[in-house]
């Protein structure tokens, strides 16, 4: 197994790729900061915003304008609590809590970014973008075929500057071409959607120090979201219904994305549903058909 991955809906993208025993890959950010003491200050989201140029400050130091964006200076296991815009020196007062931290509100398209690194350098781009359904759920996320001259160019710059000397890969979140955060790994929601060979050249990239990957062939790619109602104790899909989706034309992977034999409220979820499963697919419409599907078994 090259990828040190937790969640056994995910392995299915790691597990017949051959990996030395002594290759750590993370997926987690907690592996992630414990393998690259180096370069582990990026999960400090004050340094992040810092070096950029933007206006940001630890609470305690009062923003001089408003509005500003509010959050944790560290967030390496989606504890995101307590982000929010504050638009007045009483939001801020009111919001006002350790270990958070102010900057520049920013406004634009909000971009998850994956790069290969070789020595800080970008040796390969995927972008994505997800469509929100409300209440920190989304409905999908669309991994794009096409480049961002931008993004690339901007945070590409960046990593340049700040992250010599570091091999692997890094996930970059932008909001309107500026970095917001930084993780030492790849999104794992969607390997298969990168392309035939890329967990290969994933591994080629912690191995070796190398990057290698024949990406003519990219096709934009989707993945598709289930949420359902929080307060019941839901069931696995039987094999078969599994299956018949996974051989459905245009759908890539499904992943089942909770543990039957854990209590719900001891997942960690949005406000706003349960994950239940996510549909990888190349076809908007087979995504939808799927999500169906599984609707209708995780509601019976």
């Amino acid at each position: 197994m090259p990828i040190c991955e937790i969640d056994p809906w995910r392995k299915q993208y790691f597990e017949r790729v051959n990996c030395p025993d002594d290759v750590f890959i993370p997926t987690e950010d907690s592996d992630a900061w414990l393998w690259n003491p180096d370069h582990r200050w990026v999960y400090d989201k004050l340094a992040v915003a810092s070096r950029q140029g933007l206006d940001c400050a630890p609470h305690g130091v009062s923003p001089t304008d408003y509005p500003v964006f509010s959050k944790p200076i560290y967030n390496l296991k989606g504890m995101g609590v307590g982000s929010q815009a504050l638009y007045s020196k009483s939001d801020y007062e009111a919001a006002y809590r350790p270990g958070h931290m102010w900057m520049t509100l920013l406004a634009g398209e909000h971009v998850s970014s994956d790069v290969a690194l070789l020595n800080g350098v970008p040796r390969w781009w995927r972008h994505a973008k997800g469509v929100a359904a409300g209440d920190g759920t989304f409905d999908y996320w669309e991994v794009f075929a096409h480049a961002d001259a931008a993004i690339e160019a901007g945070a590409g710059g960046w990593c340049r500057r700040h992250l010599g000397g570091y091999c692997g890969m890094a996930n970059l979140e932008t909001i309107g071409g500026s970095i917001i955060e930084v993780h030492l790994r790849f999104a794992d929601q969607w390997p298969d959607l990168y392309g035939e060979g890329w967990v290969e050249a994933l591994v080629g990239l912690y191995r070796d120090r190398e990057w290698r990957f024949e990406d003519g062939t990219r096709r934009t790619g989707y993945s598709v979201v289930l949420f359902m109602p929080h307060g019941r104790r839901y069931r696995h899909p039987p094999r078969a219904l599994l299956d018949r989706i996974e051989s459905m034309p245009g759908v890539s992977s499904v992943q089942i994305t909770f543990h039957e034999e854990v209590a719900p409220e001891r997942h960690a979820m949005p406000p706003g549903g349960f994950r239940v499963a996510i549909v990888n697919c190349w076809d908007l419409g087979a995504g939808n058909e799927a999500r169906s599907l599984l609707h209708h078994h995780f509601a019976a």
